[in-house]
């Protein structure tokens, strides 16, 4: 049974930082993908970082790229999102995904959305 659990949004300033956490219950020895996506109101999901475990290789999208860092804690099982300097327009709903079943890391290289076939329920983050 396969569970992401977030945790860790809030409402922060403009500028100040904020750490989100997704614990994951896999028990699969294989590659795959995990991520963090958001979405606002009224707009498309987004993608924001994503993780692949075989190389672990860490991907991070342009619109956050050098505020936002990806990591992963193997014994935790828990992939955090580690947000700097954070701006109004940050403001949505995030979430934790995995894609289990490709393998591929090009897929997640691109943030394949397809492939992101398991979610958490979300956490909210709000920059005002």
């Amino acid at each position: 049974h396969v569970q992401l659990v977030e945790s860790g949004g809030g409402s922060v300033q403009t500028g100040g930082s904020l750490r989100l956490s997704c614990e994951i219950s896999l028990y699969i020895y294989s590659s795959y993908c995990v991520g963090w996506f958001r979405q606002a109101p009224g707009k498309e999901r987004e993608a924001v970082a994503a993780h692949y475990t075989g190389t672990a290789t860490t991907y991070v999208a342009d619109s956050v790229k050098g505020r936002f860092t990806i990591s992963r804690d193997n014994a935790k099982e828990t992939l955090y999102l580690q947000m700097n300097n954070l701006k109004p327009e940050d403001t949505a709903m995030y979430y934790c995904a995995a894609d289990l079943d490709s393998g591929s890391k090009r897929q997640c290289s691109i943030f394949f959305l397809p492939g992101f076939t398991y979610w958490g329920q979300g956490t909210q983050v709000t920059v005002s």
